[in-house]
């Protein structure tokens, strides 16, 4: 008998279990299957979750920061801002009454009184007269008043200084930034524990409006408070240093909200219902900052006494500077809205069924009739219909990326977009199914 000969590392030696699995291993295997499968499905559920808590809670505070950031960086959004305030009524009724009251009360009326008194005693004019001649500072008062206020008014409500207040905040974009950040000198302003608004361009045009209609003296009356609180606040250096930060990140917090929530559609193992979830959670929160923004519009016309600034004028105001921050979350609102119902229309549901059932037997029975007509798509067709679903795809994509790269879009541009996409995808479907006579027979047959 040979000796054993000792097995080299490539020797395969025994094997145990090779065979095929008896019931009882299949069951433990297919057990062990089912567990690490269900392990994996919960570990990528917990990834989405964290994730779209993420988008929720940002998707807010990245609407504020878009806003902010463009009123700061950009001075044609922030003169568009800012151009209605000089042009609503309530707040030229505001300015006039303060351009008034300034340039009056710097009019010595005692003196013009006292001076009449010296004039009528020189010419000998009876006592009583002389001695009532301080009556008339009263009269003398309203009268300056009623002539200088239609004056400013004219002034105020002329388009040269709505042109000059576009030219002024032009010069001036440093206000936001003033206000916002606290940096910069402008018209709207950060003084101490306020907000303020610097009214010294119409007033030095008020000014010289007065020394050409004949108030020569005009030209030699001080400087008058040329400013309007808009409000004040303790909290003014708090809210300074969270708008400094929302500018900060203004441009990358709303990126970083789509990327989140793109990943959490990917990780999701449900992605359509995924989507949903992502659409609507949005959805709310944009309602849940537009309450906030009413919330807030309370706060401030209550924190702005009527002695500082007329109910009707704060409110203009607020509504002013707010009006786009509002117009984003409707249009944020919106999308996600039509999101929403995008990913239910390309579910199981019944009503879904029956709508893309509705859609593909229109834009069927079309390109069966364009077909029959002689209008027939051919190779290019049958590519189209080969390739829905990639068509579809792309039409989506770009329908999302054109709104993404829009500058300031609006609800108005949503639905233009939303209905160039759907224009586009029924073209797409009726030129598939205009590709052959064959073809669109079996299309029809199919539908």
């Amino acid at each position: 008998m040979d000796p054993p000969r000792a097995r080299g590392p490539r020797d395969p030696g025994p094997s145990y279990g090779d065979g095929p699995l008896v019931p009882s291993e299949r069951r433990d295997y297919a057990r062990l299957r089912r567990n690490e499968a269900l392990r994996h499905r919960r570990s990528r559920y917990a990834v989405t979750s964290v994730l779209l808590l993420l988008v929720f809670v940002l998707s807010p505070f990245a609407v504020v920061a878009a806003w902010a950031g463009s009123q700061v960086s950009d001075t044609d959004r922030y003169v568009q801002t800012v151009a209605p305030l000089v042009e609503d009524p309530s707040v030229q009724n505001t300015i006039t009454d303060r351009l008034t009251t300034g340039v009056v009360d710097n009019i010595d009326v005692k003196g013009i009184t006292d001076a009449l008194s010296g004039a009528l005693a020189k010419a000998d004019a009876p006592p009583v007269v002389v001695d009532k001649s301080h009556l008339l500072a009263g009269p003398l008062k309203n009268a300056l008043t009623t002539s200088v206020r239609a004056v400013v008014n004219k002034v105020v409500t002329s388009d040269q200084v709505a042109e000059l207040w576009d030219a002024a905040n032009r010069r001036a974009h440093a206000a936001v930034v003033k206000t916002l950040t606290g940096e910069g000198n402008s018209a709207v302003r950060a003084e101490g524990d306020s907000v303020v608004l610097d009214l010294g361009t119409v007033a030095d045009k008020v000014k010289e409006k007065l020394v050409d209609e004949g108030y020569e003296k005009a030209a030699h009356i001080p400087d008058i408070d040329k400013t309007i609180t808009l409000f004040r606040t303790d909290k003014l250096d708090d809210a300074q240093g969270l708008m400094r930060l929302l500018d900060t990140v203004g441009t990358w917090l709303p990126v970083t909200v789509i990327v989140l929530a793109a990943l959490a559609v990917w990780t999701a193992p449900a992605h359509r219902v995924t989507l949903i979830a992502a659409a609507v959670g949005i959805g709310v929160m944009m309602l849940l900052l537009l309450v906030g923004l009413a919330v807030a519009r309370r706060v401030y016309l209550d924190s702005v006494p009527a002695t500082v600034l007329p109910a009707d004028a704060a409110a203009t105001i607020y509504d002013t500077f707010v009006r786009f921050l509002r117009n984003s979350t409707r249009t944020v609102l919106v999308t996600a809205v039509i999101t929403a119902l995008a990913g239910y229309l390309y579910g199981p549901g019944r009503g879904a069924r029956f709508i893309r059932s509705v859609t593909t037997r229109a834009t069927g029975a079309t390109g069966r009739a364009m077909a029959r007509s002689g209008l027939r798509t051919g190779a290019t067709g049958q590519w189209l219909e080969a390739h829905r679903r990639w068509t579809t795809g792309i039409v989506i994509a770009a329908a999302a990326l054109a709104l993404i790269l829009w500058n300031y879009p609006t609800t108005a541009v949503v639905a233009l977009v939303l209905g160039i996409a759907v224009l586009v995808l029924a073209v797409l479907a009726v030129l598939g199914a205009a590709s052959t006579p064959g073809a669109t027979e079996r299309q029809g047959n199919r539908s």
